[in-house]
């Protein structure tokens, strides 16, 4: 496990513009290194703010979107097209308006989708997409993703794993279905922590008041079960991008000598 890296915004607007910029550069450069690059996106206003953000930098163009695989780290089991979806307000955001690959954008499945409402179903199904585009010099039955974004909920959630539910202690699948869920709707799908923690690099981010008691208990030494967004962490950076007011309970010891 890696020290997390903090960086502490002036309030969740920059740090939407300074997290699109910082995930462009990103993209851009796993795309010389390999040719292509894969991100796992976030829903959540943090997640949708930065997309819309990433949709109106001049520098957005310097991504060559064709060589560009998107997947989730959770999704609402809800029908297609559901204005709650993670992928629905993704689109919204940013998808819609850039020459993605269709086949390139890995959206978990719907409950109206081919396993009706079975989510264990739906859950195994994209863990078996994940596998199948994991090559030999990936870490797990995951692709070793560029980014992976997560947004930390005020419990500490991360994806659609929260605190003591029995999702948080999976160790051995990469996807599962999330059922009673302590914030509607209470069934999901969600990456694991296994899955989580293949990434090169995992951003969390946290904007608001509300947050920062949260972030606090993450960076301070809690364990995963009771606060999964202390398990989250990347192979190579783990990164926390917060506003000013989310970080406003940080032990002085942890809060980062520079910010933006």
């Amino acid at each position: 496990m890696n020290t997390p890296q903090l960086v502490v915004h002036r309030d969740k607007e920059l740090m939407a513009q300074a997290a699109a910029a910082r995930l462009i550069t990103r993209i851009v450069d796993a795309q010389s290194a390999r040719g292509s690059a894969s991100v796992v996106l976030t829903g959540g206003r943090n997640g949708n703010g930065l997309l819309a953000a990433l949709g109106s930098a001049p520098a957005r163009d310097a991504i060559d979107w064709s060589r560009l695989d998107l997947w989730w780290g959770d999704e609402r089991f809800l029908p297609e097209g559901d204005p709650e979806r993670n992928v629905t307000q993704a689109r919204e955001a940013l998808l819609d308006s850039v020459p993605l690959d269709p086949a390139r954008v890995h959206a978990m499945p719907a409950s109206d989708g081919p396993y009706g409402d079975d989510v264990e179903a739906a859950a195994e199904a994209y863990a078996s997409e994940l596998a199948a585009a994991a090559g030999p010099e990936n870490h797990a039955s995951v692709p070793s993703f560029d980014v992976l974004m997560l947004g930390v909920g005020p419990d500490t959630h991360v994806a659609s794993l929260f605190p003591e539910l029995p999702a948080v202690r999976e160790t051995e699948r990469t996807v599962v279905g999330v059922h009673g869920a302590p914030k509607p709707p209470p069934t999901r799908i969600s990456l694991t922590l296994p899955a989580i923690r293949a990434a090169r690099e995992v951003w969390l981010l946290a904007a608001g008041e509300d947050k920062a008691k949260a972030a606090a208990i993450a960076l301070s030494g809690a364990g995963e079960i009771q606060a999964p967004a202390a398990g989250a962490y990347g192979r190579s950076r783990t990164l926390w991008l917060l506003d000013a007011a989310a970080a406003s309970e940080l032990p002085r010891a942890l809060y980062p000598p520079a910010s933006a």
